[in-house]
């Protein structure tokens, strides 16, 4: 006999995962079908290990610069194979957890592929292929979550050693001497920043004018001094045009007659939906030319019945995107009206060193938009959380909507880069997502000393009355 239920989820990554919790929440007896592990790209070949990897490059620097707090020690060394032991027992840890989180919350969890067969009246998916063997779910709704893979490049075929993706990097037994990571966007300059911290002889090769493309160019100019500064030859505006074995290098050439000889390439060009075991051309449903699965604001597909959440759409390809996903799927379900996810103002971190964080506008984006703007912008050079750890590079940026007294109004934007801003940007989004004035955020007390409170003090500067600076 088929299994029966309310909801049936296809993907366990984040988006799958949160709807598969939240709805369970909400009392609705709900499938969960996972092809590989539950958590999907984010814990196992995405956010939680190469954050784990960034961390080991984060104590390296400390260790490497204790000498100017008068902590004499000798030169450090890696020992990467304890560092990816450490990265798979937190990812273990995590897994575990999520897992028993499922079964406590009564989720029926199944271990195979799951392909979409029906989807009529009621939502009909085979699984095969896994440890559940096979069997068919059945649901009144379904929700697709099938998540995304790596891209590649024609020519550059994926072997594991000396051609990797995020996949394979993320679980090398040893870093490389010299290698190219070709695209600078957030997942290549993350792991170039890594690599370089840790040892390696980095190029980055990006085919935009400026690397990390979306981020506010003051900040992005900011990451690119760092970089530059810690060895990384950063290319923009170059494409690259193949590679090949040279003896024990592997030669990529790139740009006009360009090239550079390296012992790993890494593809960090993005991530594509990845629909292609769910069936949905079978039961007439279909993916637009880039290989996503069209929705509406509240993740309804165009079949009655049928949502997709996650990678699977043309969204943010961020977790934290994947879980509100998720929640406005499951709240559809349930009637409840749900408000759709503000994509403009979703927060973004980046885990380089120095890191980055910004939610909405950035000026140029706000004047595009019809908005008459003014900003403000403090540097971490004052700062005396900042100078007390010995990070002091970088900045905060606020975006301010301008009234037609010429005083600034609402928040549009906030923008980061510096020591642990991916931490401090929660005031700033809320304040974003909440419409707040500048006067109504200057008036609150920022603790001090901490970093947190350059926020406050570049809000502060843009009603007219500025602290410091």
């Amino acid at each position: 006999m088929p299994e029966q239920h309310d909801v049936v989820i296809v993907g366990g990554g984040p988006a799958g995962y949160a709807a598969a919790l939240y709805g369970a929440a909400a009392g609705l007896d709900v499938a969960l079908i996972e092809k590989s592990k539950l958590g999907g790209t984010c814990l196992h070949v995405g956010c939680i290990p190469a954050k784990e990897l960034l961390e080991t490059a984060a104590v390296y620097r400390t260790v490497s610069h204790a000498s100017t707090f008068g902590v004499n020690t000798s030169a450090p060394t890696i020992d990467f194979s304890v560092t990816q032991t450490r990265k798979q027992g937190v990812i273990d840890a995590l897994t575990k957890g999520l897992a028993g989180l499922l079964k406590h919350r009564k989720v029926t969890v199944h271990d195979g592929v799951g392909v979409v067969t029906d989807v009529g009246a009621e939502k009909v998916v085979r699984v095969s292929g896994g440890a559940s063997g096979d069997l068919e779910v059945r649901g009144r709704h379904l929700i697709l979550a099938a998540g995304s893979v790596p891209r590649t490049i024609p020519g550059f075929e994926v072997d594991g050693t000396t051609i990797v993706t995020s996949d394979e990097l993320l679980s090398i037994p040893s870093l490389p001497a010299r290698a190219a990571v070709i695209g600078g966007g957030a997942i290549g300059i993350e792991f170039a920043s890594m690599m370089a911290d840790l040892g390696t002889s980095v190029t980055v090769l990006e085919a935009m004018p400026k690397i990390i493309p979306g981020v506010d160019p003051d900040a992005a100019r900011i990451v690119e001094r760092s970089l530059t500064k810690r060895g990384i030859a950063i290319h923009t505006g170059v494409m690259v045009t193949g590679h090949e074995r040279i003896g024990a290098d592997t030669r990529v050439s790139f740009g006009d007659g360009q090239s550079v000889d390296v012992d790993l390439v890494v593809l960090a060009i993005g991530r594509r939906p990845f629909a292609d075991l769910l069936g949905l051309e079978q039961v007439g449903m279909g993916v637009d030319e880039r290989g996503f699965v069209p929705v509406d604001e509240a993740c309804r597909t165009s079949v009655p019945g049928v949502w997709a959440v996650g990678d699977l759409i043309a969204t943010a390809q961020l977790a934290h995107v994947g879980f509100a996903e998720g929640m406005v799927a499951i709240r559809d379900i349930l009637g409840e009206d749900p408000q759709p996810v503000d994509y403009l103002n979703v927060p973004w971190c980046i885990y380089c060193h120095p890191e980055v964080a910004f939610a909405g506008h950035t000026e140029a984006s706000a004047t595009e938009a019809g908005y008459d703007v003014v900003a403000s912008t403090h540097k971490f050079t004052g700062n005396g959380r900042a100078m007390i750890v010995g990070e002091t590079d970088g900045l905060v940026k606020v975006i301010a909507e301008k009234g037609p007294d010429g005083r600034a109004g609402r928040l549009l934007g906030v923008h980061m880069v510096g020591p642990w801003v991916t931490e401090q940007l929660g005031q700033g989004y809320l304040a974003i997502n909440w419409e707040a004035t500048v006067d109504e955020v200057a008036s609150f007390i920022q603790p001090h000393p901490t970093m947190s409170e350059l926020f406050g003090e570049t809000v502060m500067a843009l009603t007219g009355r500025a602290l410091h600076g």
